[in-house]
């Protein structure tokens, strides 16, 4: 009896320790799920936000790692596959999604590294811009797949070729984690704080 108990008592430390014994998170009406699968790899969710203007919401988003983070530094670091998952509150024309792609990398990209990052951010926007608009409820995936890169998905398909370069994945996470992120509040989110 003694000796169950012991095992009993160190299965449930195991868990309450695990990086995998997180929960589902929800937030204006979205579950997200704890674990994502990317590049056959389990990632851990490190937190949720929500894109707002006013009182206009855009997009509830997610963050998985293989695991938590809650710095950008420490995301930025993170090696092995990722993902950015963002779930549309509202219809959106792919434009405007192209526009805040654009600004958020001129605002968070080093100005030097922008030459480099050019041609294959031209690529994600035609990618992006190719969908012609993203409707609510609609379910948008930025993974980064070690080897491959940058795999743009919606609903599921992803929609062209994966984009090399691990310079690339770092500042599309710029966008929504840099000094000027698109959302202060999404990006504390993101980073595993807290949701309001």
């Amino acid at each position: 009896m003694l000796y169950r108990r012991h095992l009993l008592i160190a299965a449930l430390t195991l868990a309450a320790a695990s990086p995998w014994a997180g929960a589902q998170m929800r937030i204006e009406g979205q579950t997200f799920d704890a674990v994502a699968r990317v590049a056959d790899t389990d990632l851990m969710l490190n937190g949720v936000g929500v894109r707002a203007v006013a009182w206009l919401k855009g997009y509830a988003a997610a963050l998985y790692l293989p695991a938590k983070a809650s710095t950008p530094p420490e995301v930025l670091a993170s090696t092995g596959a990722k993902r950015l998952q963002m779930r549309l509150l509202q219809d959106v024309a792919a434009e405007e999604f192209v526009k805040a792609i654009d600004k958020g990398f001129a605002r968070n990209t080093p100005a030097d590294q922008l030459p480099a990052l050019a041609e294959r951010k031209a690529i994600f926007d035609s990618q992006v811009q190719a969908v012609g608009k993203v409707k609510k409820g609609d379910v948008v995936n930025l993974d980064f797949v070690p080897g491959s890169g940058l795999v743009f998905s919606l609903n599921g398909k992803a929609r062209g070729a994966a984009i090399p370069g691990d310079d690339l994945y770092a500042a599309v996470l710029r966008i929504f984690l840099g000094d000027k992120p698109v959302d202060a509040r999404l990006k504390a989110g993101l980073l595993g704080g807290a949701v309001s």
